[in-house]
C-alpha cells in the first residue's frame, strides 16, 4: 500500500466517512496544516474538539465530532483545489459558501485561513496609512 499525496483530501474524508458513521472521535496522523484546519473547524463550530496527542510515539490529531439532536454538524466537505488540479485566487475572487451558510478554508503565505480571514487582512492592509 502507497502512501498517499493528498493528507488535507485524506483528512477531509476521515471527517465526512466519522460524521456519516455517528463516530465520536477520529483520530488522524498530525500535521501542521491538519492542526490549522482542524483549528477553524472547531472555531466554526462544525467540531467540538481538537487536540494533538502522541500515540506510539508518533503525534495524532484527535478530533471530537459534533452532533446536534443526532444530526452531524458537519453535512457537506468539498475539496476544491487537489494535487493534481490546483487553484489559485485573489482574495476578491473567493467565491461565498452558498447562503453564507459554510466556511471557505483557504492555505495561504500567512497560514491556513477562512475566506472571510482572509478578504479582512486585506482590507485591512489596504486601509493601513502609508507613514
Amino acid at each position: 500500500m502507497s502512501a498517499s499525496t493528498d493528507t488535507v483530501g485524506d483528512f477531509l474524508t476521515s471527517i465526512r466517512n466519522a460524521s456519516q458513521a455517528n463516530k465520536a472521535v477520529i483520530t488522524v496522523q498530525w500535521s501542521r496544516l491538519r492542526e490549522g484546519v482542524a483549528k477553524i473547524l472547531v472555531d466554526a463550530g462544525y467540531v467540538a474538539s481538537a487536540r494533538k496527542a502522541e500515540r506510539e510515539g508518533l503525534p495524532v490529531l484527535e478530533l471530537s465530532l459534533k452532533y446536534v439532536a443526532g444530526v452531524p454538524a458537519i453535512t457537506s466537505i468539498e475539496r476544491v483545489s487537489t494535487p493534481g488540479r490546483r487553484v489559485y485566487a485573489g482574495y476578491t475572487s473567493v467565491p461565498k459558501v452558498i447562503g453564507g451558510m459554510g466556511v471557505s478554508i483557504l492555505t495561504t503565505s500567512r497560514g491556513v485561513m477562512t475566506d472571510a480571514e482572509a478578504r479582512r487582512q486585506k482590507n485591512k492592509q489596504l486601509n493601513e496609512p502609508n507613514w
